[in-house]
C-alpha cells in the first residue's frame, strides 16, 4: 500500500465538489449572463460531495469532472463511494477512482442499489474483464460492490440513513448523516421519506431553476419543501445556469442559500 502524498484533511467536513446540473455551468454554446459571469460561484461542475467521516473520506457520486474536483480541493484519496443513482452526470467519472486502490491496498468499496451496479457493469465493462486481473493497481477501476436499500447501515464510522426520492420516472436515493441530509435529483419526496427528513440541522436540496421541470424541483417547489421540513439551514444544489448566484440569493428567505463548488460546511454529528 502506498500512502497518498496529498490525501487532504476534510475530517468533520462536507465539501461540495460540484453543484451544477447535468450540462454544467457555463453551458456549452451559451452566452447568458450566468454562463459568462466572472463570479466563480457561477462556475458549477456536475454534482457530487465529499464527506470526511471518522473512518475516512466518502464520495457521494462520481461526476465527469471528478479528477478536477478532487485536485481543486486537495483530496488525494477516497475510502468509499456511495451513489444516489446511475445517471451519466453522477456516474461517468468513475474511472478516476482507479488510482485509489494503490493507496488503499484493496479495491474501492462501492455502495449502491442493484440498478446502479448494473449500469456500472455495462458502462465500465472493461473493469470486469477477467484479463484485467493482470493489470497493476491504477490500470483499471478495481471495485467491490455493497448493496444499498432503504435501511440504515454503517459506513466509515458513520450511520447512514438512505432516503427514497422520486426523480421523474426514476427512484433514487438521498442520504442522511446524523442531522444533515443530501437530497439531489428529486422531484417528489414520498410521505415516509418526509418523516426521515425531519429535525435536520442542514438540508442539501435539489433546485434546478425557477420554472417547473419534469424531474427536478423548481425554486418554488424547493422552498415549499423547506417550509414543510423546517431544517435549521438549507443549501440548494444541482443548479442550472438560469439561477445566477447573487440575484437568486437575493430572492431566498432566511436560512436558505445556494451552494457553490468548493463550499465546505461542518458535518456536525454524522454518527447520530
Amino acid at each position: 500500500m502506498q500512502k497518498a502524498p496529498f490525501s487532504g484533511d476534510i475530517e468533520g467536513q462536507l465539501v461540495f465538489l460540484g453543484t451544477g446540473t447535468s450540462h454544467g455551468v457555463p453551458m456549452i454554446g451559451c452566452g447568458c449572463p450566468t454562463c459568462v459571469s466572472a463570479n466563480r460561484k457561477n462556475h458549477r461542475t456536475r454534482c457530487a460531495v465529499a464527506l470526511g467521516l471518522p473512518g475516512g473520506n466518502l464520495l457521494i457520486d462520481t461526476p465527469p469532472e471528478l479528477r478536477i474536483q478532487l485536485l481543486r480541493e486537495g483530496i488525494g484519496v477516497a475510502h468509499a463511494v456511495l451513489y444516489t443513482h446511475g445517471h451519466a452526470d453522477h456516474l461517468f467519472g468513475l474511472d478516476d477512482v482507479r488510482i485509489f486502490p494503490r493507496y488503499l491496498g484493496h479495491a474501492v468499496p462501492i455502495y449502491c442499489e442493484h440498478g446502479v451496479e448494473a449500469r456500472i457493469r455495462r458502462s465500465f465493462s472493461y473493469a470486469f474483464d477477467p484479463e484485467v486481473e493482470q493489470f497493476p493497481a491504477g490500470g483499471v477501476p478495481k471495485l467491490e460492490f455493497h448493496r444499498v436499500g432503504t435501511e440504515p447501515f454503517d459506513l466509515l464510522g458513520a450511520r447512514v440513513q438512505p432516503i427514497r426520492l422520486i426523480h421523474g420516472p426514476c427512484r433514487v436515493l438521498g442520504y442522511r448523516f446524523g442531522n444533515l441530509a443530501y437530497c439531489t435529483d428529486v422531484k417528489h419526496v414520498p410521505a415516509e421519506s418526509l418523516e426521515r427528513l425531519r429535525g435536520l440541522d442542514v438540508l442539501i436540496l435539489d433546485c434546478l431553476r425557477h420554472e417547473p421541470h419534469a424531474t427536478h424541483l423548481s425554486l418554488d417547489e424547493a422552498l415549499d419543501l423547506v417550509r414543510v421540513l423546517r431544517p435549521g439551514r438549507t443549501l440548494l444544489t444541482h443548479l442550472s445556469h438560469r439561477l445566477e448566484h447573487e440575484s437568486t440569493r437575493a430572492e431566498l428567505p432566511p436560512g436558505v442559500d445556494l451552494a457553490y463548488d468548493g463550499l465546505r460546511i461542518a458535518l456536525g454529528r454524522p454518527s447520530a
